[in-house]
């Protein structure tokens, strides 16, 4: 299915909030994560996932922690006196000049998935359809919360190089309004600004 043509929408979510247990699929491919519940399809969102020489590797997980405020101890950036930021790539490791700060990342509503570090967590989605992280699954910013408040430690993960099955304009919006009347606000989908409102 060709789902780069509608970049604006972030994510839908519909949700019924009948029987099963959610479950998530992510597309290393499409940079889209599906959800489901039992069996049923209740919503899609863009993520970033890890960049070359940071890849997110594909497998079967299960949520094993979460945590809403949440910081990285391995990568952050830079800024100095005003706040500006100088290097947007830095580790706790790195040399600051005299007047800079080290900032580490914000992983809000976070839901680890290993040992060694990667999770899904709230985050930039730069390009939609990109990956953009150091491993972990950025999230939308708007999205996450709605998420995290609907899984929970042992919800089922799993992230695939196969297509996506769900992408924008896929979910049958017109339909499940008529049905449960108009979705909540934060569950809209999410627009993005155009350029240069950033």
């Amino acid at each position: 299915m060709s789902i780069r043509h509608h970049p604006r929408v972030l994510h839908e979510w519909y949700d019924d909030g009948g029987p099963g247990e959610v479950k998530i699929r992510i597309s290393l491919r499409d940079q889209i994560a599906e959800f489901t519940r039992g069996g049923r399809s209740i919503g899609w969102c863009y993520v970033a996932t890890g960049k070359e020489g940071h890849s997110t590797a594909d497998g079967t997980y299960r949520i094993t922690e979460k945590i809403v405020d949440k910081y990285s101890n391995r990568y952050g950036w830079i800024e100095d006196e005003f706040g500006n930021v100088i290097d947007g790539d830095a580790s706790p490791g790195d040399a600051v000049p005299a007047g800079a700060v080290y900032v580490p990342a914000p992983m809000p509503y976070w839901m680890r998935l290993t040992s060694y570090g990667i999770g899904m967590h709230g985050g930039l989605i730069p390009e939609p359809g990109k990956p953009a992280s150091h491993g972990c699954i950025r999230m939308p910013k708007e999205f996450v919360p709605t998420l995290f408040d609907s899984v929970k430690v042992g919800t089922p993960v799993t992230i695939t190089h196969e297509p996506s099955r769900v992408g924008p304009g896929s979910m049958p919006s017109p339909m499940m309004d008529e049905m449960v009347g108009e979705a909540p606000r934060s569950a809209r989908p999410v627009r993005m600004p155009a350029p240069g409102l950033l």
